[in-house]
Order: C-alpha cells, then structure tokens, then sequence
C-alpha cells in the first residue's frame, strides 16, 4: 500500500477520535476506550511498521536539523512522522478529557482547547495547564479567604 493511501487512511481515523473526544460526555468510556486507546493504537502500530519496513534506508537521522530534514524527504518516513504526530496528540487530548473529568471540569470548557491539542499538539497541552493552574490559584485563593 503506498503512503499516499495509508495517509488518506490515517488522518479519518484520528478525525474520528477527536470527534469522539468533543462527544465525550455522551459516552464517556467509548470515547476513553476509542481516542485514549483503540486509535493511537492502531495509528503506533501504523508507524512501527512504517519505521521497521523503512529506517534502515532512510536518509539523514537525529544529529542535526539538516539530518532531521532529510529524513522527512522519504515519503513513508514522512508518513510515520506524521502518524507519530497523529498518534500521540489523540493520546494526549484523551488524557486531557480524561483529567479534566477527574477533575471535575466542565466538557464545555475543555472543548475550546481540543482544538489546539488536534492542530497544535503541545500548544493544547500547555493551554490545558493553564487552565489547571487558574483553577488551582483559584481554589488556593478562596480556600484562604
């Protein structure tokens, strides 16, 4: 199967995920069991055989930004980068839903920020810990008053 095609497969199951997470609270364990598990699965697994079928004649490598480039001017490393991407930052949003459950977070705010974890990875974590850290300042401040 070409990269091409696996792309065009890779990048609706993620999709799926995410929408999963911005339903969360219509089903919560299915949206847990299919963004924070089933599909970042699947999507590791896509990459694992990518890079074991691949790396071995893969162009550049890690020592420098020039190597890092290189690598991504094979089409199927590039596609395990991109699955790479695709898997971890559901992984993160589902641990996000999940937290922010736990901590007893409304969905509707949280929702706003799963934007960012889909297009911007770490970028929707960090605002994700912002909004943690103003709500613990929050609770501190009124605990002490």
């Amino acid at each position: 199967m070409s990269a091409e095609v696996l792309f065009q497969i890779a990048n609706p199951l993620a999709l799926l995920g995410w929408i999963a997470l911005a339903g969360a609270p219509l089903a919560p364990r299915a949206a847990d069991l299919l963004a924070g598990w089933i599909l970042p699965g699947a999507l590791s697994l896509g990459y694992s055989v990518l890079i074991l079928l691949h790396w071995a004649e893969a162009p550049g490598g890690f020592g420098s930004l020039a190597e890092v480039q290189a690598l991504f001017t094979d089409p199927d490393l590039a596609l395990a980068g991109w699955m790479h991407f695709l898997a971890f930052d559901l992984f993160v949003g589902a641990w996000i839903v999940r937290h922010a459950r736990a901590a007893g977070e409304r969905h509707l705010v949280i929702l706003p920020i799963l934007p960012f974890a889909f297009l911007f990875g770490p970028a929707g974590l960090m605002a994700y810990m912002a909004l943690r850290l103003v709500r613990r300042a929050g609770a501190a401040a009124g605990e002490v008053a």
